[in-house]
């Protein structure tokens, strides 16, 4: 039976990590070798590393990054960052790494997601959105946001969404703007609005284990992925890499799956 699964998401700055709150106020945590190190130990479902300076300063991913994170992970990883052909694709994914994945790249290009599709399967592509509420009194609705939130696209996420999931998209990653790093729980009106019209996996960025189970509960099978909620302990947010025991997560997807039975 398919699960949901619980995804930390690490992101990497100057090849440290960092966590941001409204991808603002990056806060240094630590060596993601050694973060890798402890979910393994951990038993993660998956992880995903997204290196947040690539796209924006426009360099090719760092592939000696990559190959390090690649050799010492024991779950499947997830890479984004500064991907913008088949052929750097390709090499990741030759590395080792299970998925890549593409934000700014795919929106620009979508066919792009057709291409890497075709070079190492559509299980392996991961189309990668930042969404945010529009502003204003009378706003409705959310905008798409690249280059670490820095640029807007006038672009109906719904749609886009269904977009790059028949350009070649394995799989849709949502992660929320305004949400980002506060641990206050996920979009889920948003959520639905996306799951609803994919046939491929979907996951959502943000929250906490106790989000988590409402997400799930909502939605199903889905991909539960969060950064806070895994490096921050207690309302100080002291740094300390955490995940939830096996136990744990089965007594929360068995209350949160009871009605999909």
């Amino acid at each position: 039976m398919l699960r949901p699964r619980i995804i930390p998401c690490l992101l990497v700055h100057q090849g440290g990590l960092v966590k941001t709150q409204g991808f603002k106020e990056l806060k240094y945590i630590g060596d993601p070798i050694n973060a890798v190190r402890i979910f393994n130990e951990k038993e993660a479902d998956e992880l995903m590393v997204l290196d947040i300076d690539a796209t924006a300063n426009g360099v090719e991913p760092d592939f000696g990054l990559i190959g390090k994170l690649a050799a010492e992970c024991r779950m499947p990883l997830c890479y984004g960052g500064g991907v913008t052909t088949a052929e750097q694709a390709s090499r990741i994914v030759d590395m080792g790494v299970e998925k890549v994945a593409i934000s700014a790249a795919a929106i620009a290009n979508p066919s792009l997601l057709t291409e890497i599709a075709s070079a190492v399967g559509r299980q392996s592509v991961v189309a990668v959105l930042d969404v945010r509420k529009r502003a204003g009194l009378f706003a409705k609705g959310y905008e798409v946001w690249t280059n670490n939130a820095k640029t807007v696209h006038k672009l109906d996420v719904v749609t886009l969404v269904q977009k790059l999931q028949e350009a070649g998209a394995g799989e849709i990653v949502i992660n929320s703007i305004d949400r980002d790093g506060l641990m206050q729980g996920y979009d889920l009106e948003l959520a639905e609005k996306v799951h609803g019209v994919l046939k491929v996996p979907t996951t959502f960025l943000a929250g906490s284990l106790e989000h988590i189970g409402d997400l799930v509960s909502r939605l199903g099978v889905v991909g539960a992925a969060a950064g806070s909620l895994f490096v921050f302990k207690g309302k100080y947010r002291a740094v300390l890499i955490n995940y939830p025991t096996p136990v744990q997560k089965a007594q929360l997807f068995s209350e949160a799956l009871k009605k999909f039975e």
